[in-house]
């Protein structure tokens, strides 16, 4: 992937500069890899974010929803290697910490969390207020409605 440097612009341009951070994020990619995370629909208000937190304990994650925002965190306790036990003389299982934010969008809600097997489910759900839901007005005529005539006063009058 071809990266631009941008800086010659900065020196050169006054009050351009969040255009030029949002140039900056678009040719890179922003999005961290650790740790991996899909997003599911579980249902039509339903959803599930999944991350992938093997060698996490329950105690070492933290899961914050503040106004519009979900962050998890996990943060290991103590070094392993501080054990005693073994020397690691590799260490493929990343245990580095890590943050990651998730924008929520309006009326969803955070249901529960669970960890299983190293996955971290968190369960949310969009929740919209009665007041906020589209609902049927029905359109009144100003002309009269029309009578039904059954046909009974032809049989009175025969």
């Amino acid at each position: 992937m071809r990266t631009y440097d941008l800086t010659p612009f900065y020196r050169s341009t006054v009050g351009f500069d969040r255009l030029f951070s949002l140039l900056d994020q678009a040719t890179s990619d922003g999005t961290p890899g650790y740790p991996p995370y899909n997003i599911e629909r579980t249902g039509e208000n339903a959803y599930r974010i999944t991350v992938a937190v093997s060698g996490f304990a329950k105690e070492e994650l933290s899961i914050v929803a503040k106004e519009n925002t979900l962050t998890i965190k996990g943060e290991k306790a103590a070094s392993e290697n501080g054990n005693g036990k073994a020397e690691v003389l590799y260490r493929g299982i990343a245990a580095r910490a890590f943050e990651r934010a998730f924008q929520l969008a309006d009326f969803v809600v955070v249901k529960n969390a669970s960890l299983e097997n190293g996955l971290l489910h968190v369960d949310l759900v969009r929740e919209i207020p009665e007041a906020k839901k589209p609902r049927s007005i029905p359109i009144a005529s100003s002309t009269p409605a029309p009578q039904v005539v059954d046909g009974s006063a032809d049989k009175a009058a025969a």
